[in-house]
């Protein structure tokens, strides 16, 4: 014989006070972001030791050409103000508007990308060729993986923003800004990244 409990509202209210939990995935993208900055301290500390420590002789350090480099920060510069934008026209529910924002902020750092491998091939150095050189490839190689990543996550909250059909809106934005809190991220590691290389 089957038994039938009885469910009293006190236990639905308990229930739903066990269920909800606070939302701390914003906090953990953080805590990520700044284990990742530690990282980044690390080859920056690198770098600035092996240049005060053990200066190279004259010929084996190169002058690093400023054009393409200030092109690459204009390009993230820019790409974080129109992820902004894409952001703020989410908030209004407008998703087309938002989509075309997030596909311009693609396409810059698809353009970013492009003009950094361009540098790579017209530098007058090598991966090997001195230990200026490898940390230069090992610092910007690693930032350039983290721009290879978050492109591709904007990709990602480009096609999950269409409306009907995403799952971001309005309700559910937390892709959305968690990807930009990292892009943010990405293109303030680039411009410490251009003053150390390229400007001291």
């Amino acid at each position: 014989m089957t038994t039938i409990t009885p469910i009293n509202e006190d236990s639905k209210q308990e229930s739903t006070v066990i269920e909800s939990h606070a939302d701390h995935r914003m906090f953990g993208l953080a805590a990520f972001l700044i284990a990742d900055g530690m990282t980044f301290a690390g080859f920056f500390a690198a770098y600035l030791t092996f240049r005060a420590v053990n200066p190279l002789p004259t010929n084996a350090i190169y002058e690093l050409e400023l054009l393409l480099p200030t092109i690459n920060t204009a390009l993230l510069l820019a790409s974080s103000a129109t992820f902004h934008k894409a952001s703020k026209y989410l908030k209004q529910t407008k998703n087309g508007l938002c989509q075309r924002w997030l596909m311009i902020t693609a396409v810059l750092g698809v353009a970013f990308l492009t003009s950094q491998m361009f540098e790579y091939f017209t530098l007058p150095f090598g991966l090997t060729d001195n230990i200026y050189a490898s940390t230069f490839y090992a610092l910007t190689g690693f930032h350039g993986l983290h721009v290879s990543l978050g492109t591709i996550m904007i990709f990602i909250v480009w096609w999950q923003s269409r409306n009907p059909g995403g799952r971001i809106t309005i309700e559910n934005q937390f892709p959305l800004e968690a990807t930009e809190l990292y892009w943010h991220f990405v293109d303030g590691i680039w411009v410490i990244l251009f003053v150390i290389l390229y400007l001291l």
